[in-house]
This record gives structure tokens, sequence and C-alpha cells, in this order.
């Protein structure tokens, strides 16, 4: 019996060391990948990347050519996204954690939400050409852009929102009711500040996913030469994903360094949003201390 364990423990052992090691391997597999392409990316991009690149049109000219009115695109549909999903998604999680009846009902639609949050972003770029386009007549503006995102991105925000919900301790709701507290006031005072730094952390990383996504412009036709800049949230737009898509496709080698410029300035991009976001989530877990 003694010789068994010790021969079950030396093969779980054995088993621990294989995974750990697939694993590592998968690690530095990944990490050298990005690295690579991030050093392919700056090596094409850097010569291309100055102010008249941020500051054109898109042209038939590399010398000429611009990611100005993709930039203020991308600005416009990532900051309307977030005005329509974050509250929506916050709103659905805080009302299917603390109001809803457990029943077969809220756990079918439970069920529904997960699963959309795997749905291919196509799916939702049809979805809001039929939707938004058509049926709404918003045409290929940017609001119908931006409520596309939303549709994307608004399962994830309520699977994170709803984690975070659960992760409030129990004693702090029991405490705030033997207090005489309302469920609202529990909701609102206790609850929600608490749950709220994971809830941008969720947030930060659909918008994350919700500003390279190409395929749903692509679906609802969002345009590859703008000849302005947008203004407000009913203009035409093109955005940043889909302006790096047309360089690439270019048969000329220099629209490569502006394919490589545009995907270093969606990067900055992309990291000055996530910063600006755990900035405010840390605040929170601050004032929540």
């Amino acid at each position: 019996m003694i010789k068994q364990s010790r021969r079950k423990e030396t093969w779980r052992k054995i088993k621990g060391a294989i995974v750990l090691i697939l694993c590592l391997t998968g690690i530095v597999l990944t990490l050298v990948s990005l690295a690579a392409l991030l050093f392919d990316a700056f090596q094409q991009g850097l010569p291309w990347l100055d102010l008249q690149f941020l500051t054109s049109f898109a042209s038939r000219r590399p010398e000429q050519a611009g990611i100005l009115v993709a930039l203020f695109g991308s600005i416009w549909v990532v900051g309307l996204t977030a005005l329509v999903s974050f509250p929506l998604g916050v709103g659905a999680a805080l009302y299917l954690e603390e109001y809803a009846p457990q029943n077969r009902f809220t756990s079918f639609i439970q069920l529904n939400i997960a699963n959309l949050a795997g749905v291919p972003s196509i799916v939702y770029g049809i979805l809001g050409l039929a939707l938004f386009v058509e049926a709404l007549a918003l045409g290929r503006s940017i609001l119908a852009g931006a409520l596309t995102l939303s549709l994307l991105i608004l399962p994830v925000i309520i699977i994170v929102s709803q984690e975070a919900i659960r992760s409030v301790p129990a004693t702090d709701r029991q405490g705030a009711y033997a207090l005489g507290a309302t469920r609202w006031q529990v909701t609102r005072e206790v609850v929600l500040p608490q749950a709220l730094p994971g809830m941008l952390t969720g947030t930060i990383l659909a918008l994350s996913r919700a500003i390279g996504e190409a395929a749903p412009m692509i679906a609802i036709a969002a345009l590859v030469y703008v000849p302005f800049t947008p203004t407000g949230p009913l203009d035409r737009f093109t955005v940043m994903p889909i302006q790096i898509f047309n360089w690439v496709n270019q048969p000329q080698s220099e629209f490569r360094g502006l394919a490589a410029a545009g995907i270093l300035v969606l990067l900055a991009v992309l990291l000055s949003m996530n910063s600006f976001a755990v900035f405010i989530r840390n605040r929170y877990q601050m004032r929540g201390r």
C-alpha cells in the first residue's frame, strides 16, 4: 500500500511537471510571437508616423495618406459604445443578481447571455445592418456602428458585472438590512461601490475588443474613404481597423508602412483608453477602502 501511494504521488508530480512545462511553453511562444509582431510594426511604422500622418486624410498616394478620419471615427464609435453598453450592462447585472427571482426563466436568460458572449462578431454586424441601418433607418452612421458594437460587448459586460456583484460579501448586505436600509439603498450604497472596480475592469476588456473589430463595421458598410472628419453621431465614418485593412491590401509596398503606422496609433489609443479606465477604477477602489 505504501509503495502504491508513493507511485501515485510520483506519477502525480510527473504529470504536474509536464502540465507546467506545457503551460510555460505556450506562454513563452505567445510572448515571443507578440514581441516579433510589435518589433515588425515598429520597424515598418515608425518612419511613417509623424504629424502629417496624424493630420491627413486617406489618399491613394502613400506620401500624402493619413489616418485622421479613421482616428476620429474610432474615438466616436468607442465613446458612444461605452456610453450605451456600460449602463445597460451594469443595470442588467444588478437586476439579475439583486432583484430577479431565481427560477427557470432567469436561468434561461443567464444561459443565453453566456451563449451570446461567444457568438462571432460578424453575426452582430449582420444584425446591426438589419436592425439599426435598415429597420431603424439610422443609415451607415456612427450611431449605428456604436449600437452594433454595444450588442457585441454587452454580454461580456453583463457576465463580468455579475461576477463582481457576487464577490461582494453577503455580510455587508445583511448588516445594511439590519440597519433598516431598503433593497435599493443596499444596492446603491453597499453593492455597487464595491463591485464597480470589477465592472470597470470588464468594460475595459470589452472595449479593447470593440476598438479592434473590423468585421461588424464592414457588415454595416462603414466607408473606407471619408473626405471629412465626423462631427456628430449621424455622420458617415470609417474606423482604424478598416483603414489598416485597406492599406494592407494595396499593391504598393509603401502602404505596408502606413498600415504598420496605423497599428501603432491604434495601440496608442487602446493603451490611453485603458490607462484612463484603470485610473478611474483605482480611484473607486481607494474610495471603497
